[in-house]
């Protein structure tokens, strides 16, 4: 029989399972509590949690969000569970992982499928949403910025033009 405590601790976790947008499995054996705090503290600020829990109490909590699991929860465990931008904390685990050794990726889960940590290093190298957002922008807008340099020129000329014979008119 399973004491409350994990029961309420399954039905958060297959709550938070529900809604998040990807999910990182890492393995944080020999980090110290101010590495897992500085880590945590960093993917708070971009609304992802970084949480360490029981292997079997996620298997469980994953199944009652209807996910299959497979043989990916072996060893100490801790999860990023990831709300709002997939990258960026990607980008911190993975950057997180090159100057803390120990911290390791093992898998990740995206769009419904667990990926191996090659692909989360790939998406760590994405650039942010906010500057591909920014990037196609800018090229949505070049067309039109070229538009307009192209009816301007035209009055750029005559202006020249006009300069011109003023000050010849003038001399």
């Amino acid at each position: 029989m399973p004491n409350v405590k994990n029961q309420e601790a399954v039905k958060s976790l297959a709550g938070k399972f529900k809604v998040m947008k990807g999910l990182i499995l890492t393995e944080y054996h020999g980090l110290t509590v101010e590495e897992i705090s500085e880590l945590r503290s960093k993917l708070h600020l971009l609304g992802s949690e970084y949480t360490i829990v029981k292997n079997t109490l996620s298997e469980i909590a994953l199944k009652e969000a209807g996910i299959e699991v497979g043989e990916n929860f072996s060893g100490p465990t801790a999860l990023v569970i990831e709300n709002g931008d997939i990258v960026s904390p990607a980008k911190v685990v993975v950057d997180f992982a090159k100057t803390h050794v120990k911290l390791k990726v093992r898998v990740g889960f995206l769009e419904g499928k667990f990926v191996d940590a090659a692909v989360i290093e790939q998406l760590s190298a994405l650039p942010s949403r906010e500057v591909l957002l920014a990037k196609m922008l800018a090229s949505m807008n070049a067309p039109i910025v070229g538009f307009v340099n192209v009816l301007v020129a035209n009055i750029r000329g005559l202006v020249t033009v006009l300069s011109a014979i003023s000050k010849k008119q003038a001399a």
